[in-house]
């Protein structure tokens, strides 16, 4: 739903309705992930996807319809639907895709979900989307980690899908949960109780970029535009201004081993953070690289420089005492290799080694690779 708020918060500040479709559940290649959403304002305008194209005619018709009866409603979509007219998804995957209208009536909670992300606060959305009852279909609890607000239709479902969520906003995961007709625990194949849905909405994983050169100033437009929360970082005040990284959430003059040491220790670095030393400088890079690879959770480190500087540089980090292990986590020097020459092409292969690392992709051609394209998580992003 991220991808779609302002869109979703335009209708509903008006008093309309948007037709809401979620991706809830995927199977196999499916083209887009669970959490992936396709609003549709009452004037008939589209924002966002559910399935880059494959079944997006067919979503947009059941949201109209969903929109004028008022009535959620969970649809399967894929090769294996028995309804002849049915769409199928090109790529041979399965998308279970929950429609739902939304206005302040049916989500009075939206704008306190949606002023959550904007300050970066984590905040799960939990919404029935299977019941024996189907009056309870649509009914949802919103959740923080020091309280809730709605309800699922009764206390102890209410208990015991907040317990859960909690965890779920802990991991940053979204996911369905299975349980009983009043949130008693059962076995996940039963199929005669409740599914809820639980849309994560964790802060934005960030990058912290040390050095403020033309590079950083690539690195940070690519970052901004895979969803990182982007600082650079540099104690040198003539170059750490905002108006030459205006893509940058903030710029910081400060020496990096001190911002990182901090960070560190107000606990804003965590498993999916990426740590990005580009400064060429010993001076800069070693103090920075000594705090990065001994963070306890850091989910990527990486250095720019030659692969004379990376020799240089390992023998002054393992100087410094930094074990074979934390040396192993350095990416350097950074980046892909795809031949790149400018600051954009490098910045591209930067967050390219970001994205393999995350998702235990190779860095080969898909042409080249057989086997499914879509990976699973590599590990579990904390």
């Amino acid at each position: 739903m991220r991808e779609v708020l302002d869109d979703l918060m335009a209708t509903w500040r008006s008093g309309g309705t948007a037709g809401l479709a979620t991706v809830v559940r995927t199977i196999r290649s499916a083209p887009r992930p669970a959490g992936a959403a396709l609003a549709v304002a009452p004037d008939g305008s589209v924002a966002g996807s559910v399935s880059g194209g494959c079944v997006e005619g067919a979503v947009y018709e059941l949201a109209t319809e969903v929109v004028a009866g008022g009535v959620p409603e969970l649809q399967r979509y894929g090769i294996t639907d028995d309804d002849a007219f049915a769409v199928g998804l090109t790529c041979g995957g399965i998308l279970d895709v929950f429609v739902e209208p939304v206005s302040q009536q049916t989500f009075p909670q939206l704008s306190a979900v949606a002023e959550a992300i904007e300050n970066h606060r984590p905040i799960a959305v939990a919404t029935v989307i299977a019941h024996p009852d189907r009056t309870r279909v649509g009914r949802r609890i919103v959740i923080e980690p020091d309280g809730s607000d709605g309800s699922l239709g009764s206390a102890r479902a209410d208990a015991a899908v907040a317990d859960d969520a909690r965890g779920l906003l802990l991991a940053g995961q979204t996911a369905v949960l299975s349980y009983g007709p009043d949130g008693e625990r059962v076995d996940e194949t039963d199929d005669r109780g409740m599914e809820v849905f639980v849309a994560s909405y964790a802060p934005r994983p960030r990058m912290l970029i040390v050095g403020a050169i033309d590079f950083a100033a690539a690195l940070a437009r690519q970052a901004d535009f895979l969803g990182y929360r982007v600082t650079v970082c540099d104690a040198r005040p003539v170059f750490a201004t905002a108006a030459r990284f205006p893509a940058a959430d903030e710029v910081v003059v400060d020496w990096p081993d001190r911002y990182l040491r901090a960070q560190s220790e107000a606990d804003a670095i965590d498993g999916r953070t990426a740590i990005c030393v580009l400064t060429h400088d010993p001076k800069f890079d070693v103090p920075a690289l000594e705090v990065a690879l001994r963070l306890p959770r850091v989910g990527y480190v990486g250095a720019m420089g030659s692969r004379r500087t990376h020799v240089d540089r390992m023998a002054r980090l393992a100087e410094a005492g930094l074990g074979e292990m934390e040396l192993g986590r350095l990416s350097s020097p950074i980046g892909l290799d795809l031949g790149a020459r400018t600051p954009e092409e490098t910045a591209v292969s930067i967050v390219a080694e970001i994205i393999a690392r995350r998702w235990g992709g190779g860095g080969r051609p898909l042409a080249a690779v057989d086997g499914r394209i879509h990976h699973e998580q590599a590990a579990e992003q904390r």
